[in-house]
């Protein structure tokens, strides 16, 4: 399984998740995990998704994604799980 962590931060607005999820679920990505909270009007998301059947590369998909956060007011980031586990290590 290919792990990908994707943060989401910005201002809250309605459809974010929505929005984020639809991307994912049109091109084969998996959510295993998602927490999300509004903080006064900061909205941030954190998930976890499979990747392994993506229909776009990393690279791809994390341009595109950040893009889509452009779009609708947010920033979007996607790590690999190998380089985000070894940049919290210590």
């Amino acid at each position: 399984m290919k792990k990908t962590i994707i943060t989401v931060v910005g201002k809250d607005t309605v459809g974010i998740i929505a929005r984020v999820c639809t991307y994912l679920a049109d091109n084969g990505i998996n959510i295993l995990d998602i927490s999300q909270t509004i903080v006064q009007d900061y909205f941030t998301m954190m998930m976890i998704v499979d990747t392994n059947a993506a229909a776009k590369s990393f690279g791809d998909m994390a341009d595109e994604l950040e893009a889509l956060g452009r779009e609708i007011g947010v920033v979007v980031k996607c790590q690999k799980e190998e380089i985000f586990d070894t940049m919290h290590r210590i």
